[in-house]
C-alpha cells in the first residue's frame, strides 16, 4: 500500500458522518496536502484551541503558521468522523510531557488516541482504538548532514548502517531510522531525550514492512513500528503495541 493524501480542502469540505466504526487496535492512517485557498485556512484556524491558536501566533514564517493551521484543523476533521461531532466540537487535551489526547465525556465512548506529523506542506495523522500510537512523516533532504547527525543521535549500528550504504542513498537510510525512531517516541509521548533509548535493526535492503525494536528504560510501552511505502523522497513509520491491522483511509477520490 503507497500512503496516499487527500486535498485538505476535500477533507474539511465533507459533511460529518456517522462516527466511522474502528476496531479495538486497528490503526487508521489519513495522508493530507496542505495546500488549500483562503477560505479553507479561515476554517480551519476557526476550529483550533487557544494552545494551538498560541503555537501558530509563535510562527515567524507565514508559510510555517500557515501549514500549523491547516494541519492542525485537518486532524480535528478527521477525528470528528470517529466522534460523530463538529471539528470545532473535538475536545483535545496534552499530557504533561505535551502529548495530545481526546477528552472523553462518556465512560462508553471509545478510546480513541491518534498522532499528528506534518512537513513540508503534507501531514500524516494515525488513529487507533485503545492503544498509543505515533506517527512520523519526513521529507528526504539532501541538506541533511546524514553522517554527523547519525553519529550525534543514533546508536553504534544505526551509524555504522547508514555509513555502510552508497554515498548516494546514506540520506535516504538516514531518514528511514529517522521516522522510526520518531514514531516509537511519539507514541510514547517522550521527546527527542529518547532518540538513543531505541535502537532499529533494518533489514539489509532497508526496507522492512514490520519491525521489533529494542527499547530501553525510557519505553514502558511494549511498540513495534511498521515503515510506510511512500513515494521517491519521502519517508513515514507509525508505531503502536499492535500493527496488525492498518489501514489507508481517506485516499484521493477517483
Amino acid at each position: 500500500m503507497l500512503t496516499s493524501f487527500l486535498s485538505i480542502e476535500h477533507l474539511i469540505g465533507a459533511e460529518v458522518p456517522d462516527c466511522i466504526p474502528i476496531e479495538p487496535s486497528a490503526v487508521h492512517l489519513w495522508g493530507i496536502e496542505l495546500d488549500g485557498p483562503p477560505q479553507c485556512l479561515e476554517r480551519c484556524a476557526g476550529w483550533l484551541d487557544e494552545v494551538e491558536q498560541q503555537r501558530a501566533a509563535r510562527f515567524v514564517r507565514k508559510d510555517l503558521q500557515r501549514q500549523y493551521k491547516l494541519a492542525h484543523g485537518g486532524l480535528r476533521a478527521v477525528l470528528s468522523t470517529y466522534l460523530g461531532v463538529a471539528p470545532n466540537h473535538v475536545a483535545i487535551d496534552r499530557t504533561a510531557t505535551g502529548k495530545p489526547f481526546l477528552t472523553r465525556d462518556r465512560q462508553d465512548q471509545p478510546t480513541i488516541t491518534f498522532n499528528l506529523s506534518h512537513a513540508h506542506g503534507r501531514a500524516l495523522i494515525a488513529v487507533s482504538n485503545g492503544q498509543e500510537v505515533g506517527v512520523d512523516l519526513e521529507s528526504v533532504r539532501s541538506e541533511v548532514n546524514a553522517s554527523a547527525l547519525s553519529e550525534r543521535y543514533f546508536s553504534r549500528s544505526e551509524h555504522a548502517a547508514i555509513m555502510q550504504a552508497p554515498e548516494e542513498q546514506r540520506t535516504t537510510k538516514f531518514f528511514r531510522y529517522w521516522v522510526a525512531k520518531e514514531a516509537l517516541l511519539k507514541a510514547q509521548g517522550i521527546g527527542l531525550r529518547g532518540l538513543s533509548d531505541c535502537e532499529i535493526f533494518l533489514e539489509a535492503d532497508g526496507v522492512s514492512a514490520d519491525i521489533r525494536p529494542r527499547l530501553g528504560a525510557h519505553f514502558t510501552n511494549p511498540l513495534r513500528v511498521r515503515l510506510l511505502r511512500c513515494e521517491k523522497g519521502w519517508e513515514a513509520a507509525v508505531a503502536a503495541r499492535d500493527l496488525d491491522r492498518v489501514q489507508q483511509y481517506g485516499s484521493p477520490p477517483e
